[in-house]
């Protein structure tokens, strides 16, 4: 039946939870893409019947041209559910982009199709280069702090780092009160936590 393998597309990413990503589903997505060359078949060959019965395609109102409007409106729906799939997924990548970083763990890289994978990279290389071209870290303090310094315990050995304006030794188990900004790659690797008393 016409229509049901794309609304199948988007019935299977609104089931998942919001901002994860389903398997992209290929069959599906070749099989809209093929009904979509059927209903364009059928639609040239209803325009060309009307076109060798001389009848003007603008006012004739018989049953190729009821026929030739089913097609055409088939393929726009069928055009739209399409759209819409890979643009939700495509914000999806986006967001994980900010949340994951410029390398996503290896069950979510599962899910994407070959293109998606160059949408992730690409887009990642973008960051990246922007970030370096303004010297600005966009991925630390997605919300805004209430004070530039924390205090952190570090959870593995890191050893002596070199931080913007002096040098420490990042120890198992000690406490530091560090610049949010100094802290928050070694929080989201996780090599320390901010320390909540």
């Amino acid at each position: 039946m016409y229509g049901r393998r794309a609304s199948q597309l988007l019935k299977e990413q609104a089931s998942c939870e919001a901002g994860q990503l389903t398997p992209f589903n290929s069959d599906a997505f070749e099989q809209v893409i093929k009904e979509c060359d059927e209903h364009n078949l059928q639609l040239r060959s209803l325009i060309r019947k009307i076109e060798d019965q001389n009848l003007d395609i603008q006012t004739t109102r018989n049953e190729d041209h009821f026929g030739a409007v089913i097609h055409h409106l088939s393929l726009i729906r069928n055009k739209r559910c399409l759209m819409a799939y890979m643009y939700n997924r495509a914000e999806i990548i986006q967001s994980l982009r900010w949340k994951l970083g410029p390398v996503l763990p290896q069950e979510i890289q599962e899910k994407l199709n070959y293109l998606e994978e160059e949408y992730f990279k690409n887009h990642s290389t973008v960051i990246e280069s922007y970030m370096s071209e303004m010297d600005i870290d966009l991925t630390v303090d997605m919300v805004p702090p209430k004070d530039p310094y924390i205090r952190v315990r570090v959870l593995d050995e890191i050893g002596e780092v070199c931080l913007d304006d002096h040098s420490i030794s990042l120890s198992k188990h000690s406490l530091h009160f560090l610049r949010r900004t100094d802290a928050e790659p070694f929080i989201s690797q996780g090599l320390m936590e901010e320390f909540v008393e």
